[in-house]
């Protein structure tokens, strides 16, 4: 039971401390200067220990835009975020910013209120088994027993945040135990920086020469850097690897922008001709899951290695020839220092197999070339998101949110440095835009933040738009406009026939430059192609949160949309 009252004969100079200050000390000592949260009796006392401790105090208008925001802060700056929301309804609308966050190997904490532990299983209000609903999508998830133990399971969470791949945790703390007062001297608040074992590991020595050994020799080689090199903040190793082994470079995730546009090692467009004809390929950080077609997509005739953190990940879906668990960065810079003594020409040369492959990306663009320069009206998607990618500076942040049209975006679309590519991960979840937006501008003012939605995306947490707004944190926002679901309605035209292709899938034609008008930020509305790019730098140059609806046409469905196997 939760201590209301000081232990009999304690040294009455001993400070009482409520459960609520013990949470804000906790994550404190984790490096938390921020919380996401909607307001609920359940947590309050939260808010008042995060005032104690300097750590600022988001508010939103929705729980799953916490939640979400929690998961874009941590992907953001490599420390763990959080999310506070009260019990109930507001536990169960954070469930799919966590659940988006476990599939995209993100550490955030998430801590729901719970009913009184004197009133467990009386029917309390807002009572749910919480935890039993957490568990399969979260490396841990507890209820706080005593408040004694507040920072202890807060710290104890954040460790398992960084199990193995990283991932979300949840604690649920009763309204009784967050409201209670302990000594201080009972309570054990860690201390930082000292309760956590460092997690970089370099692999397995002798896989690692393995690996050096097959990458020198290799005649036709191809890396694919995934997320969790930026998540292992190991994009300085990737490059150095590939700049000594003279490797094409693919990206995806997260791990876009690694080596920016233009880079004798950047390849984008050519990737399907690459893993269909070279002799070894390693894929790093990224597992073979429906994005790499189970790994199907990978030549059977080449020596496949997979570089991951988690053991589970390893061989999954598909055989490869050798696996290696560890910290992406540290085991492509082991690799690096095993080859240094065993560079041969083939690995210094390779300048006809990295022809070959910038010829296939040339191919690949000469036959987008006119729908990315199309005058068309309604504008053609590639039109629009081959003006984001040209608007786009070192400093910016870009983020996708939608189905088809974040689809056109990820063929043309260039971060052009490290960690400045944002979209929901292998969940595909609609609606983490504005959150992220939020997250962005908050961890990292000094950035341009552009974000594109769908508009169906947009209205699942569009109504933040006002939170930005209140906070004054300015971005570029662009809706591609179609009215429609569209990556879903192309699966149901092709599976059911035109004549049932816009069955619960069709929205309204909506004004979003006169919605963010309406809530005090910049909008403006663009139906010809050249307005585009000056409707960008308007916005850029309003100091606003801004959104630009583009009316793109419905008719136009990216490649990605066309070629998904659940269409097929």
């Amino acid at each position: 039971m939760p201590d209301a009252m000081p232990d009999a004969g304690r040294d009455q100079n001993d400070e009482l401390i409520s459960g609520g200050h013990l949470v804000a000390k906790a994550l404190k000592a984790e490096g938390v200067e921020v919380i996401y949260t909607l307001c609920g009796g359940h947590i309050i006392d939260i808010y008042d220990g995060c005032v104690d401790e300097g750590i600022a105090v988001v508010d939103v208008r929705h729980e799953q835009v916490a939640a979400h925001a929690a998961d874009g802060h941590a992907r953001l700056t490599g420390t763990p975020g959080c999310a506070v929301v009260t019990a109930g309804p507001g536990t169960t609308d954070a469930v799919t910013g966590v659940a988006n966050a476990f599939r995209a190997e993100s550490p955030m904490l998430l801590i729901g209120g719970q009913g009184a532990l004197t009133q467990h299983k009386m029917g309390s209000l807002q009572d749910l088994p919480h935890v039993d609903m957490m568990n399969p999508i979260t490396k841990f998830a507890a209820t706080v027993p005593d408040t004694a133990r507040v920072a202890d399971m807060v710290s104890m969470a954040f460790r398992e945040c960084y199990h193995g791949a990283p991932g979300p945790s949840f604690l649920e703390i009763p309204r009784d135990v967050l409201d209670a007062k302990v000594p201080l001297s009972r309570a054990r608040v860690p201390k930082p920086g000292a309760y956590r074992a460092s997690t970089r590991s370099a692999g397995d020595p002798a896989a690692v020469e393995r690996l050096a050994d097959l990458l020198t020799h290799a005649e036709k080689p191809a890396i694919l850097l995934g997320s969790q090199v930026w998540t292992t903040r190991g994009t300085r190793a990737a490059i150095d690897l590939v700049r000594a082994l003279n490797l094409p470079a693919y990206m995806n995730g997260a791990g876009r922008g690694t080596l920016p546009p233009g880079d004798p090692h950047h390849f984008q467009l050519s990737r399907r001709y690459a893993f269909s004809n070279a002799d070894v390929i390693v894929v790093v950080g990224t597992p073979f899951d429906f994005r790499m077609g189970y790994g199907k997509r990978l030549s059977p005739a080449a020596t496949v290695v997979q570089i991951d953190l988690d053991y589970r990940t390893v061989g999954k879906n598909r055989d490869i020839d050798l696996g290696i668990v560890g910290d992406a960065g540290a085991v492509l810079a082991a690799v690096t220092e095993a080859a240094s003594g065993r560079i041969n020409g083939g690995a210094a040369g390779r300048k006809e197999w990295l022809d070959e492959l910038r010829a296939a990306e040339q191919a690949a663009l000469d036959k987008r070339l006119p729908q990315l320069r199309s005058d068309a009206t309604p504008i053609h998607p590639y039109r629009l998101v081959s003006e984001i990618n040209d608007f786009l500076t070192e400093d910016s942040i870009y983020i996708g949110d939608g189905g088809d049209i974040v689809t056109f975006s990820g063929q043309v679309v260039q971060p052009k440095s490290p960690g400045h590519w944002m979209d929901p991960g292998p969940l595909g979840t609609l609606g983490v835009g504005i959150p992220f937006v939020l997250a962005a501008k908050r961890a990292r003012p000094d950035k341009e933040v552009v974000a594109l939605f769908g508009d169906g995306a947009f209205s699942l947490t569009g109504w933040d738009f006002e939170t930005l707004v209140r906070y004054d944190l300015p971005f570029v926002g662009i809706v591609g406009n179609n009215s429609s679901m569209n990556q879903i309605r192309y699966g149901q035209a092709a599976k059911y026939g035109k004549e049932r292709e816009r069955v619960g899938n069709t929205l309204g034609d909506v004004p979003y430059d006169q919605f963010a008008r309406m809530l005090g930020g910049h909008g403006e509305e663009v139906r010809d192609p050249a307005d585009i790019g000056p409707a960008l730098r308007r916005a850029r140059e309003s100091g606003k949160p801004s959104l630009i609806n583009v009316w793109v046409d419905p008719d136009a469905y990216a490649p990605g949309t066309v070629n998904q196997t659940m269409y097929k």
